[in-house]
């Protein structure tokens, strides 16, 4: 009895382990930017509480060609939001007019805009289920 009953833990442990641990890449390929000056910001939420405020993960990444690639490893199953910005001058922020409107190039998953406003978390959101490849605009 014994051993059945550790055999059935070491089952049941073993089914849920591996669909805790599945992960993804996610591949972001940028296009859009009008200069290869300065760097792409990018950041990747899982929270609608958190978008646009504290990201999950973020890098920087250089503009070649006015085009970025962004491979995102180790990404859990679930629901995402992407948002990256172009730092054209280089000076290591998303620069702003007086009322928060940025005045350098920006870009969300699904190119998801706002209206009065930043874009919203469930306009910005996709799924990831496997590895995923999404293209961006920044402009």
């Amino acid at each position: 009895m014994k051993n059945l009953l550790l055999i059935t833990a070491f089952i049941f442990s073993g089914i849920f382990s591996t669909s805790a641990q599945e992960k993804h890449t996610v591949t972001l390929d940028f296009k859009g930017m009008k200069s290869d000056k300065g760097n792409l910001y990018v950041a990747i939420y899982n929270k609608e509480e958190s978008f646009l405020k504290k990201p999950l993960k973020g890098t920087i990444v250089k503009i070649v060609d006015k085009k970025a690639t962004v491979t995102l490893k180790d990404i859990p199953a679930g629901v995402y939001a992407v948002s990256a910005f172009h730092d054209a001058n280089d000076n290591k922020k998303m620069d702003t007019n007086f009322i928060g409107i940025p005045k350098e190039p920006t870009g969300m998953s699904n190119d998801a805009t706002g209206f009065m406003g930043p874009p919203k978390y469930k306009d910005a959101k996709f799924n990831v289920t496997k590895d995923i490849t999404l293209t961006i605009n920044v402009n």
